[in-house]
């Protein structure tokens, strides 16, 4: 079967903009393809604003996420292999989904990482949103 991950991050993109909340991804720079502001990774992960007024051309496809945004006053292109995507929440309250990893797909742990593939909320700095998974 085809990745669940596409399906769900558009799903829970949709219901998180429904609920007039801002939807923020959670992206692992280290895959290979990602293409993002780099002056913006920390500890090998970049969280991303992806509503509609702070992206533009937003397509959420069955491999990638891609979008045009500004970073500084720069425009750039930023593409994500959608296996890179490790969550998606709602800025506001925390609520939406973090992804471990899925039979059959590349492990997106790159090298320097623990490589346990757990996307545990408790890797990131205090501060951020809990994550809890979402039934």
């Amino acid at each position: 079967m085809t990745s669940s991950r596409p399906y769900l991050v558009r799903a829970f993109n949709e219901w998180i903009l429904d609920n007039d909340c801002t939807p923020y991804i959670v992206v692992d720079a280290g895959v290979q393809g990602v293409q993002v502001p780099t002056e913006h990774v920390a500890n090998g992960q970049i969280v991303l604003n992806i509503s509609p007024g702070a992206v533009r051309s937003l397509v959420i496809g069955n491999g990638a996420l891609e979008f045009s945004a500004r970073f500084g006053g720069v425009p750039m292109q930023v593409f994500i292999p959608l296996q890179a995507v490790m969550a998606i929440y709602a800025k506001e309250n925390g609520e939406g989904m973090v992804f471990g990893s899925e039979p059959g797909t590349p492990d997106p742990d790159g090298p320097g990482e623990d490589g346990d593939g757990s996307g545990s909320s408790e890797e990131r700095p205090s501060g951020r949103p809990t994550l809890k998974v979402v039934k």
